[in-house]
């Protein structure tokens, strides 16, 4: 882990003292965080300061092809014991348009297939313009981030293939395989498919499935229409199952899993400028026939232009206990720079027939205020009481600087 942020740091360091000569631009955010919470685990108050660090570097070659990119996060713990820590999230090198029909990835890179999805050191090189399909490999060492830092080691590595429709404005079509190993053996093998489509200009049908190999299942599947026949209204149909598997190197592996499914109906309508509502219903499915019922209600209200109030109700009637919640939030421009905002939670639900109804509530208060154009400090903090907490406050205190 320090390895890669001593070459990042490098990196940056080479570029800005090679800008002038290249004409590369750096851009980025630094985000330096103060947070405070309730630490379940260690049974104590944490405090905890953490750097988070974005960069882009571009305009590297004189044609612009090749950018960096990179995001971190170092943090240091206060009172609970856990001492210090850094993560590299991503810091890769990205080449567009080599001989205007590749592109590829190299470093440590997020790559996301409608099969699955990792964080690799590896590559992943996209081959275009050959016709209505584009064609992706990737592979690499699998990152697996634990509480102390990295785990795994080279023989935990990801593999991946994909097939891309392109050319088709209307249409988006993926076809994708995806591979885990974890000490050579095969932890997770999947076929994905991923599918969207336009129609009519008010019409939008979209898809995904997800087919384990190991156990020959479908462990999700997604189905839906979105229908806009006006730029203020849209209706939304979807279909959603979900089956639960595990890498076959997990303890959890080995344990029995409910296949759960969920039927959804939602309309949003805004009205004016002033007002916008959407109401939902959700038909929830589970094993041996049991079932629940999820409505929904939401007001959006902005009586004068800098102050936005938006309400929101649930209910839920059925298998596995009862729920009835409301939601406030409020957020008021002051004048450009600065922004208030607070809101309330509250819910009052019952896990089953034999238990008595709980009652789970949250406040909170925020702000931001522009310090400069590119300079911002916010915060938040909230107040959690339910069964657990007769008092359990949290908060955050934010300065963003982008360069």
């Amino acid at each position: 882990m320090g390895v890669y942020l001593k070459r990042m740091l490098l990196l940056m360091s080479l570029f800005c003292c090679s800008t002038s000569a290249w004409g590369a631009e750096i851009h980025g955010r630094s985000s330096t965080q103060f947070m405070f919470f309730q630490n379940d685990l260690l049974e104590r108050r944490q405090a905890t300061v953490a750097e988070y660090l974005r960069i882009a570097i571009t305009n590297i070659d004189k044609d612009g092809k090749f950018n960096i990119y990179g995001y971190g996060r170092g943090h240091q713990d206060f009172n609970a014991g856990e001492g210090g820590g850094m993560r590299l999230y991503y810091l890769y090198g990205d080449y567009r348009n080599l001989f205007d029909k590749i592109d590829f990835r190299i470093g440590r890179q997020f790559v996301n297939l409608a099969a699955g999805s990792a964080i690799i050191d590896g590559a992943q090189v996209t081959l275009k313009n050959v016709g209505p399909v584009a064609f992706t490999v990737l592979g690499g060492r699998d990152v697996i981030f634990g509480e102390t830092g990295e785990l795994g080691d080279g023989t935990n590595t990801a593999l991946g293939l994909a097939a891309n429709l392109e050319g088709f404005q209307k249409t988006d079509l993926e076809l994708s395989w995806f591979r885990k190993y974890d000490l050579g053996d095969i932890a997770r093998d999947q076929l994905g498919g991923a599918f969207k489509q336009y129609l009519f200009n008010s019409v939008r049908l979209y898809g995904n499935a997800r087919y384990d190999l190991v156990t020959e299942t479908f462990n999700e599947v997604q189905a839906g229409v979105k229908y806009f026949p006006t730029a203020r209204l849209i209706f939304t149909g979807e279909w959603f199952q979900s089956y639960p598997t595990f890498d076959t190197t997990s303890i959890y592996s080995v344990f029995a899993v409910d296949r759960y499914q969920e039927a959804l109906f939602r309309v949003d309508y805004t009205i004016n400028e002033m007002f916008s509502v959407n109401g939902g219903y959700t038909r929830e499915f589970f094993e041996d026939d049991d079932a629940a019922n999820v409505y929904h209600v939401g007001v959006g209200v902005r009586p004068i232009e800098p102050l936005r109030v938006n309400v929101e109700y649930d209910n839920r009637q059925g298998y596995n206990g009862s729920l009835s919640g409301v939601m406030v939030d409020a957020a008021y421009d002051l004048n450009g720079k600065a922004e208030l905002a607070g809101g309330f939670t509250y819910d009052a639900y019952q896990r089953d027939s034999l238990t008595n109804e709980e009652i789970a509530r949250r406040y909170w208060l925020g702000g931001k205020y522009k310090l400069a154009k590119n300079m911002a400090v916010s915060g938040r903090i909230q107040n959690d009481v339910n069964v657990h907490y007769e008092e359990n406050v949290s908060g955050r205190l934010v300065f963003d600087y982008d360069f």
